[in-house]
């Protein structure tokens, strides 16, 4: 498994978190587990390849952190949101910029570029060509405005 893909079960999950009541290390220890993923890969190719455990600790690190800062995300999200309700932006999109917001405020390890490249990526596998551009247009506004390089 690559990087590329925990980041993309890590957007799945932090998209989850809006439906559960359950408390995060619970959620991941379920959702993180061999038989979850074996109940998931016929459906979706990256749940083939349960993450190892540098995988499996990245990931935990990412949706518990979008869980831990949601609030601050959102706000960083409808800041840069020109013209649009926090309401109005898909669940799938706004879980992918936290994620991709999450990385870049504290996760130094991870280039900016690479957070911000691969939200478009992820977006374009379940959006629209127009909401990759807007997560692209926010995530690039937030990087700009926000992180002082």
């Amino acid at each position: 498994m690559t990087r590329n893909t925990a980041r993309e079960i890590a957007a799945h999950l932090a998209y989850e978190l809006s439906f559960t009541d359950l408390p995060v290390t619970e959620f991941l220890d379920e959702k993180l587990s061999q038989s979850h993923f074996e109940e998931l890969s016929g459906e979706c190719e990256i749940y083939q390849e349960l993450p190892n455990a540098k995988q499996d600790q990245y990931i935990r690190r990412l949706v518990s952190g979008v869980a831990e800062h949601a609030a601050e995300l959102d706000a960083y999200i409808e800041k840069y949101a020109k013209g649009w309700r926090f309401e109005r932006i898909s669940l799938v999109a706004s879980a992918v910029m936290r994620v991709a917001m999450f990385e870049i405020l504290y996760m130094p390890d991870v280039p900016n570029g690479a957070a911000i490249n691969e939200a478009v990526e992820i977006a374009k596998k379940y959006e629209t060509p127009e909401v990759s551009r807007f997560i692209n247009g926010i995530l690039g506004s937030f990087l700009r405005e926000e992180i002082k390089e």
